[in-house]
């Protein structure tokens, strides 16, 4: 079958990745075109993909938007001959919005107002493009995160679209917490500015929280034909409320409809996948590398900037000293991702007079051991972990992200630290086990649908961010001593990680059951 895929992210092309998101649109098309399907992906331009060199002009269209006429160009990105996905690009001035290659804006007062106002266009733009047979008309269209929930709205409620009606959508949530919430009307970003004419059930649409704001991903729950949620354990954890004072991020207001969609049959959580490399594990970097690795990295950052932040002056001069110390640390824990309250919350939280994450450190000094790790976002966080390393000579950290670095911390580490406040499924987990290293995860979600405790890795959990804060620094120390004194045991748990396989190819053939095929008999019998 012919599957097309709309997305805000592919980590295939250049460039076009910013998270998770990003490697499932580069990953799971292959595992599907191997399975014999045919799959187009697309995305927007954001005024840089459309000038890469694979780049090749396909067509123009003109639509209405905002009252207004807007052309828009499709280009199709011709990668290797290997690659069989095809990869589409939609061009238009208003998708470069925030800068030539900025995938995403970061309005402080109006959350989403300019990603909304693109990705409307943009998902305007694919249901010109299959109404008018610019693209193959799909078997399934395949929509991602609320970014292209207006292809749901278009085709429920747009005259000049029903008829993708004919053609069975799935809706996948990625993130169930950034859900593309803007007003009815009375804004520049808002569903009135953007389609004027346009007539929607409000019941299906409507913020829960807000009457006066439409929410996009409850657009997608409510109006594809299948949902599909990147872990089962998530998928069972956002059909229950959230509980703020607890910590607990669950369905996050739409967990009415999420228990709706599960009772009809058409909500389905299937854990994502990770590619294995034939040649095995391969050897872990030496400290040199890292370390030269690490400093081409910084020096990269530097050079891209007007002005040095504090953390890389302190990071270079951490690194350097790090590296030139004979001695092997007793310890390695690694750690990469983005900063935001998802991940680092937990860290931060006040245990005695001082963080978390200065407990662990504590244990780390006291075993001799080090800590890294890698990553950026939420200047808060950043500033809180610069802090930290001022203050703690056995902690690097790197603000920022390169792909060579984070690739040689996945592999270099003893131990893998992973302590999400929730994990929609979460993919850092699955490429340190690849390497044999075991992780220390919260028990969330995608984590504890592949991390299982004392046999591949360890987990903790608690009732509230402060049970689970100290969950996590008993945790961290049993598995410091363990690594310590039993080490056969820890052996045990290395190579039970390496061996552990959440292949692509299996997550495919569920997508082909449960959410392509069965969409298909649905659509057949409407």
């Amino acid at each position: 079958m012919h599957i097309v895929m709309a997305a805000a992210e592919n980590g295939a092309l250049p460039g076009a990745k910013v998270g998770g998101i990003g490697d499932v649109i580069r990953d799971v098309p292959r595992a599907l075109v191997e399975r014999g399907h045919q799959v187009s992906v697309i995305l927007p331009g954001y005024q840089r993909l459309s000038h890469l060199p694979q780049a090749q002009y396909v067509l123009s269209m003109t639509v209405e938007f905002a009252s207004s006429l807007h052309t828009l160009e499709l280009f199709e990105i011709q990668l290797d001959k290997e690659n069989s996905v095809r990869h589409f690009v939609i061009e238009n001035p208003l998708f470069g919005a925030c800068g030539a290659g900025q995938l995403y804006c970061h309005d402080a007062d109006q959350p989403f107002a300019t990603d909304a106002t693109k990705f409307a266009l943009f998902s305007l733009a694919i249901c010109h493009l299959l109404v008018t047979n610019g693209i193959e008309t799909p078997d399934v269209l395949h929509l991602h995160d609320w970014h292209t929930a207006p292809v749901l709205l278009l085709r429920q409620y747009h005259a000049g679209f029903s008829a993708l009606k004919k053609i069975p959508a799935v809706f996948t949530i990625h993130n169930l917490s950034l859900q593309g919430i803007r007003p009815f009307e009375d804004n520049e970003s808002s569903l009135q500015q953007w389609f004027p004419a346009l007539e929607v059930d409000k019941d299906k649409v409507v913020d829960p929280r807000y009457p006066d704001c439409i929410n996009l991903m409850r657009c997608g729950i409510n109006l594809a034909d299948r949902v599909h949620v990147v872990s089962p354990g998530y998928a069972a954890e956002i059909r229950e409320p959230s509980v703020p004072e607890l910590g607990l991020v669950r369905g996050e207001g739409l967990e009415q409809d999420l228990q709706a969609a599960f009772e009809a049959g058409k909500l389905f959580g299937i854990l994502n996948g990770c590619d294995y490399p034939a040649t095995g594990r391969g050897k872990k970097p030496t400290k040199t590398a890292f370390v030269a690795e690490a400093t081409m990295a910084l020096e990269t950052w530097v050079g891209n900037q007007l002005y040095i932040k504090a953390s890389w002056f302190h990071a270079l001069e951490r690194l350097l000293h790090w590296g030139g110390q004979r001695q092997k640390d007793a310890f390695l824990v690694t750690s990469v991702g983005r900063l935001t309250a998802q991940k680092v919350s937990l860290l931060r939280v006040e245990i005695e007079g001082k963080s978390a994450l200065e407990h662990l450190l504590a244990i780390v000094a006291a075993e001799k051991g080090f800590m890294i790790m890698l990553g950026s976002g939420d200047a808060a966080c950043e500033s809180f972990m610069t802090d930290i390393m001022r203050n703690n000579p056995c902690f690097l950290f790197l603000c920022g992200y390169a792909e060579n670095t984070g690739d040689m911390l996945y592999t270099m580490g003893d131990l893998f630290l992973m302590p999400s406040s929730f994990e929609p499924c979460g993919i850092s987990q699955m490429l340190a086990m690849r390497a044999g290293t075991p992780c220390l995860v919260h028990s969330v979600g995608g984590l504890a649908d592949t991390v299982i405790h004392m046999q591949n890795g360890f987990c903790f959990s608690g009732s509230n961010p402060v049970e689970q804060a100290q969950a996590m620094i008993s945790t961290f120390r049993e598995a410091l001593q363990l690594y310590s004194s039993r080490i056969p045991q820890w052996q045990q748990i290395s190579k039970a990680a390496a061996a552990a396989r959440f292949s692509w190819d299996e997550s495919a053939a569920v997508y082909e059951k449960l959410l392509y095929e069965n969409s298909r008999d649905d659509a057949a019998k409407s």
